[in-house]
């Protein structure tokens, strides 16, 4: 990324982290991976939120968008046990910005992380 958008690691696959289209930002999904390509997998769970909502924020500010154009976000998390936590770091990261969210509990997620993000925003 060019200028002063924070960092992120390269998509591990073929996608890209964020596409404009239609007045419209889409984030594909992302996973507590840091800029430097190293996963959480033995972060703390909150740790692993705090990295996956950064690579959202890194991957908006790339195509110009930022948080407070969020429209809708979705998150998958392994254990719901982990929705306080979650909503928590999550409130603090949005801070007044409040879109459309959904928090989905799902058995597993690649490299045995614990969050999978992605998002729609405004462009």
């Amino acid at each position: 990324m060019a200028g002063d958008s924070p960092p992120i690691a390269a998509p591990g696959g073929h996608y890209t982290h964020a596409v404009r289209g239609g007045g419209l930002v889409f984030v594909s999904g992302q996973l507590p991976i840091a800029p430097d390509g190293t996963r959480l997998v033995d972060a703390t769970f909150e740790d692993q939120a705090r990295q996956t909502l950064a690579n959202v924020a890194a991957a908006l500010a790339g195509v110009g968008s930022s948080i407070d154009k969020l429209l809708q976000v979705r998150v998958y998390i392994t254990s719901i046990d982990d929705w306080p936590a979650f909503n928590t770091v999550y409130a603090e990261w949005a801070g007044a910005s409040r879109p459309a969210r959904a928090v989905v509990p799902v058995p597993t997620l690649h490299h045995g992380l614990r969050i999978e993000i992605e998002a729609v925003a405004l462009s």
